[in-house]
């Protein structure tokens, strides 16, 4: 059940029975998409600040204590559109959660001797990530893909501005963008609607203040570039390809979803069977949607052989030609279907998973929808909606190619998008 306070604060409950855990999540609307590009990466970096004390937690030890002595779990993460901090326990203990979040989301100190020792942790954060491909490869894509524009940049920012970012900064954007109309606190697990408002009435006494910052709309930005080469010596290469997709709530969304399913969403897909299994050309592969506001991204990831990496992306803009031309079968849709169906049953056995699907759309949708209206969404789609999807979005130039490996050469990769 969602409601909104008049402060415009969203309270979203999702009560589970069958569980005795809950988990008590907070959105705000904060991430590249929100920032300027002298600030990139200050999201992130706030995000982590959050844990380092506050009024009634002094210091990240007393944060942690307070969740690891009942067995609770924490953490937080930081999107393109959305931070988000949670802590997940058992529901006997489920004011600790309230008052852990409460008080780093309204009273977060952000002392400068911690600024200064977590600007260390993030830095390291980021050389972590350059040391792993088939991560940094995906923020590459959407690099690539997006352009230079908050959409296309990397969350984590780059070490220069990661340097250069103060105090007064991290307050300014707090306090434009950390306000109760644009937060939304999501609960699930064992619960009532009744608990959750008096804990929130409780925990998070927000003033009255209205966001400051506004998302920066997507753009699509023309380039001819289709190819973006790191080289890194490395034992395999890591490759994405890929097309811009289908934005969130889109009449399309979901038959998106079930392509991707069908291409690479298992060890039964397309991509599997034909590419790994059969040709033998990598050892993860997989294609999955990103659905955004206001533009998406379907792609297929591998990690490749250094020597086939020319076969391995022939291999892969086959299966998509081929989906596109050639209808599926009624019997391989309705695999599709109940795979992704089941796999939605499946993460919602955790309270954490429920608390971020609720919450998600009550952030960024018109309107939230209840598990089983996604399940119709997933069930209308037809085998001509496949088809013609397909043909939409594999087009060949529309392709775009994100490559991790000891290659140079970029022409040439340039030159197999257009076989």
């Amino acid at each position: 059940m969602l409601k909104q306070k008049s402060n415009g604060l969203k309270i979203i409950t999702t009560p589970i029975k069958s569980t005795q855990a809950v988990t008590v999540l907070v959105l705000v609307g904060a991430g590249s998409r929100y920032e300027t590009k002298s600030i990139n990466g200050i999201s992130h970096y706030l995000e982590h600040l959050f844990f380092k004390g506050a009024s009634r937690y002094k210091n990240a030890a007393e944060v942690s204590f307070a969740i690891d002595s009942v067995g609770g779990d924490f953490n937080a993460f930081t999107g393109k559109e959305y931070a988000g901090y949670y802590v997940k326990l058992s529901a006997d203990k489920k004011e600790i959660a309230f008052d852990v979040i409460g008080d780093m989301m309204l009273n977060a100190t952000f002392l400068p001797e911690e600024i200064d020792k977590e600007r260390n942790v993030i830095i390291e954060e980021f050389n972590m990530y350059q040391d792993t491909p088939m991560y940094q490869v995906g923020w590459d894509f959407e690099r690539l893909l997006f352009g230079d524009q908050p959409m296309g940049w990397d969350q984590i920012g780059i070490p220069d501005i990661i340097r250069s970012l103060n105090r007064d900064q991290f307050l300014d954007y707090k306090r434009k963008l950390y306000t109760p109309d644009n937060t939304v606190i999501s609960v699930a697990g064992n619960i009532t609607e009744e608990e959750v408002e008096a804990l929130v009435e409780k925990y998070f006494p927000f003033q009255n203040e209205t966001c400051g910052v506004t998302p920066t709309p997507y753009q699509p930005i023309p380039s001819k570039r289709r190819v973006i080469l790191q080289h890194k010596k490395t034992e395999q290469a890591h490759l994405i390809l890929g097309t811009e997709g289908i934005p969130a709530n889109h009449p399309d969304e979901y038959v998106a979803k079930v392509l991707s399913v069908i291409l690479g969403g298992n060890m039964s897909s397309r991509m599997f069977l034909n590419v790994r299994e059969s040709k033998g050309l990598s050892y993860y592969i997989r294609t999955q949607t990103d659905d955004y506001s206001d533009v998406g991204t379907l792609a297929t990831s591998a990690g490749v052989d250094l020597k086939r990496v020319d076969l391995a992306v022939e291999a892969i803009l086959e299966e998509y030609y081929k989906i596109a031309q050639e209808r599926v079968s009624e019997a391989e849709l309705q695999k599709a279907k109940d795979f992704m169906k089941g796999k939605m049953v499946l993460k919602l056995e955790d309270s954490e998973e429920y608390a971020h699907l609720m919450g998600k759309q009550a952030l960024l949708y018109p309107e939230v929808k209840p598990i089983e209206e996604l399940f119709k969404k997933v069930d209308a789609v037809t085998v001509e909606d496949i088809q013609r999807v397909s043909q939409q979005l594999f087009q060949q130039d529309r392709f775009h190619l994100a490559l991790i490996g000891p290659f140079e050469d970029e022409a040439h990769f340039e030159e197999l998008l257009k076989k």
